[in-house]
């Protein structure tokens, strides 16, 4: 169960379900920085709230701005290195049969495919010919063909044939793509990103709710316009809810927005774990989980009516897909599946899960252009409650533990910039959100293919074989509908009676309005959510 959830059956609810997803949930010299000279503990320098005085903080409500030496001690030594580890890379029902899928990991540019006998393979993303990407060619007779001059590679990236070799002449040894090893867990493609050492099988990731029997899942993708930790922060702060996502369904309510408790029980070199919940309720308690280098899981176990044991598990598997950019899997599963899930098509769970990051986007797109302008610390920069904002805060020190081995990071109390940061367009909000959306540079109309993080198409359905189908079929059936309906109002033109006239209007009225429909679900699918602000 996940943060907004107020009850075990609410937690079993689908659509409740993708609430929790936002509810759970050559580097630059590293920066410390220390206590300003004169610093009063305990108190805090009022300046920027337009106060020139030091006012003293009531006792107990900030988490403290110290103290990451001693969790670092606790911790336990170790180095850590972002290449030694497993990254998701897609789900593996959505990699395409018959083209090249173009992905990254930080600034690793990779291309996933699959061969003849469907096995998936995975390259970096460029020729070694004269550097053009892989991923813009195409699949012949099993073999990755670059569209530039031909070059033809195998699964393990051995250039294979070359059209422009004189006869009889041999390929060079070195023309040959960079291997990376893949896997599929669970139906998730993982990416293996050591050039040193071989694939360390121990470290993949392994979910022990998704082996229970009759536990089902609901999976899609999404690609976001912000660095992978402000996703991941956002991801575990269930205390922004009831607030952002206020009646998004029946389950969220900012009327809901109350203390929350939280338990921290595990501090290592790879994570931290803990427990939180509900200051109302209490018995209710969620086990949180971090583990590097980007997977997060919320998981509530609890006895139904009958007593029977229940398991509600929610996975968001958050990769770095370049400065200011990141590629979101979210998983959410349970043993206990609601009548409803029987009833809603997947396309409406999908873009309801759309909608849900929609409502934070403004917030987290800013935030991101913040840290990288301000390039301090964000104890620095954060205002951090006990009540609320405990995860966040020991999401920060880890990345204080483990940024030595990023490429750049931004923690508690460090922090390594990027050498040369990434444009990061912040994302519109309100009406100008509308009017954006409907230039085709921002993929509104006239192309909703455009490459634009911002906008729903191609944050999620293009990467999702069942919302790209029912787009498919409810445009197709909308234009089918809207030609019958032309059909029915010219024969009515032509009826020599009344009531042939009557029947074929009438005919026509329905037919529009199917049309009307088909177009209104096509809407619902590809278009951004904005949002409209109610009064309490």
């Amino acid at each position: 169960m996940g943060p907004g959830m107020t009850s075990p059956t609410a937690a079993a609810a689908p659509v409740a379900s993708l609430l929790l997803r936002l509810s759970a949930a050559a580097a630059a010299p590293r920066l410390r920085t220390s206590p300003a000279a004169g610093a009063v503990r305990g108190a805090r320098w009022s300046g920027r709230c337009r106060a020139a005085v030091v006012e003293e903080e009531p006792a107990g409500v900030l988490l403290p701005k110290d103290g990451e030496e001693a969790a670092a001690a606790e911790a336990g030594e170790g180095r850590y290195d972002w290449r030694e580890e497993w990254y998701p890379l897609y789900l593996a029902k959505e990699v395409p049969d018959d083209a090249a899928l173009p992905l990254t990991v930080f600034d690793r540019q990779l291309v996933l495919w699959r061969d003849a006998d469907g096995v998936l393979r995975c390259h970096e993303d460029r020729c070694p010919h004269r550097l053009a990407k892989l991923s813009e060619g195409q699949i012949v007779d099993g073999k990755l063909e670059c569209l530039y001059h031909g070059w033809q590679f195998d699964g393990e990236g051995k250039c294979v044939k070359i059209p422009q070799l004189p006869e009889g002449a041999k390929i060079p040894r070195s023309a040959c793509a960079r291997n990376y090893e893949v896997r599929d867990s669970q139906g998730v493609v993982w990416v293996w990103m050591s050039d040193a050492n071989p694939p360390d099988e121990q470290k993949l990731p392994w979910f022990e709710p998704y082996a229970r029997p009759g536990f089902t899942d609901l999976s899609t993708v999404h690609e976001l316009p912000y660095d992978h930790s402000i996703l991941l922060e956002n991801l575990m702060d269930p205390a922004h809810v009831p607030i952002s996502h206020d009646r998004t369904d029946w389950t969220a309510k900012r009327e809901d927005a109350q203390p929350l408790f939280f338990d921290v029980v595990e501090r290592t070199a790879r994570g931290f774990a803990g427990y939180w919940g509900r200051s109302r309720a209490p018995h209710l308690r969620n086990l949180l989980r971090f583990e590097a280098p980007c997977v997060l899981t919320n998981t509530l176990e609890y006895a139904d009516k009958d007593g029977k044991e229940q398991c509600f598990s929610a996975h968001f598997l958050c990769r770095p897909a370049g400065q200011g950019k990141s590629m979101l899997i979210v998983r959410f599963g349970s043993t206990l599946r609601s009548p409803i899930a029987k009833v809603l098509p997947s396309w409406y769970m999908h873009q309801n899960a759309c909608k849900v990051f929609e409502q934070d986007m403004g917030f987290l797109s800013s935030q991101n252009e913040v840290l990288l302008r301000e390039k301090v610390p964000t104890r620095e920069l954060y205002l951090n409650l006990r009540s609320s904002d405990t995860w966040v805060a020991e999401y920060r020190k880890w990345m204080d533990r483990a940024g030595h081995g990023m490429p750049y990071y931004f923690g508690h109390s460090s922090l390594a910039p990027p050498p040369v940061p990434a444009v990061v367009e912040q994302a519109p909000a309100g009406a100008v959100a509308g009017i954006s959306a409907s230039f085709p540079a921002k993929g509104g109309v006239g192309t909703v293919h455009a490459p634009n993080p911002t906008n729903r198409y191609f944050r999620h359905v293009v990467h999702c074989k069942g919302c790209r189908a029912s787009v498919k079929k409810y445009t197709s059936l909308k234009n089918a509908f809207a030609v019958l309906a032309a059909a029915a109002v010219a024969a009515a033109i032509l009826a020599a009676t009344r009531q042939w006239k009557a029947v074929l209007l009438a005919a026509s009225a329905v037919l529009a309005a199917a049309s009307y429909a088909c177009d209104a679900v096509v809407s619902l699918i590809t278009t951004n959510f904005i949002r409209t602000h109610r009064r309490l």
